[in-house]
């Protein structure tokens, strides 16, 4: 019964997640922008913005000249997130790509840094007024859920091993459809639990800054304001006396 659960899990859960992530892009894709609103100085090509756009998804530039203890806690933790994920693409693989064992080392110790950002960020919420003023209970509970998803993971390799054979076996037979049985280890079975539900939930959350960054029009857009005139499709259609389309 509990390989069966999961395996229904897993995949009401991949389902949910690709397609509300699916369905939030389009909607990002198909929102209109009135105005020429790019933050300045701005690039003026769209070489340039999409080099704009490069720094701000793997540097945080933006973050890094507001604030600095800010920057460096986001920064640390969304990189260590990066090397657990792929540190953990042995499970979905047969055979190991050659450069994932490679990796293995970093992407443990990046566990411990991916915690350490994440208590650094929510202590800035609990501790800092007027982070603390804005901050909803959901805020909260999308820290402490990576929190226990990180901790536990962990605990499983630092602390109660599980079957990572077994485990892997499961894995490789939820993606070719050839069902085997999951290992039933308390924690693994807490720590499955705890990424379905972040799985569910991430298509509703304020981690859709994921792919929102790229529909940010105060980033995405050429400084040409001068040189073009913009205008939204809507606004098009009105000019030309046509009815408007969407």
């Amino acid at each position: 019964m509990l390989t069966t659960l999961f395996i229904i899990l897993f995949y009401t859960a991949t389902l949910v997640l690709v397609a509300g992530l699916g369905y939030k892009i389009w909607v990002f894709a198909k929102t209109p922008a009135p105005f020429k609103i790019p933050v300045t100085p701005a690039p003026l090509t769209k070489a340039g913005v999409a080099n704009r756009l490069a720094k701000e998804v793997l540097f945080f530039a933006s973050l890094f000249k507001s604030n600095k203890w800010i920057w460096l806690f986001g920064w640390v933790f969304h990189v260590a997130l990066a090397l657990v994920l792929l540190r953990h693409v042995r499970y979905f693989n047969e055979p190991v790509w050659f450069w994932v064992p490679l990796i293995q080392p970093f992407g443990v110790y990046a566990g411990f840094a991916m915690l350490f950002g994440l208590f650094a960020l929510w202590m800035r919420r609990i501790f800092v007024e007027r982070v603390r003023y804005i901050s909803s209970p959901s805020d909260h509970l999308m820290l402490i859920l990576l929190i226990a998803i990180a901790a536990s993971g962990l605990t499983m390799k630092f602390v109660a091993h599980t079957d990572i054979l077994a485990l892997k076996k499961f894995m490789l037979g939820l993606m070719y459809f050839d069902w085997q049985t999951m290992p039933s280890d308390p924690l693994l079975i807490i720590h499955l639990s705890l990424v379905i539900s972040l799985m569910i939930i991430f298509p509703f959350s304020k981690l859709l800054h994921v792919p929102g960054v790229f529909f940010s029009p105060s980033r995405n857009q050429v400084d040409n304001a001068r040189e073009k005139r913009h205008l939204a499709p809507w606004a098009e259609a009105l000019e030309s006396n046509k009815p408007d389309a969407g």
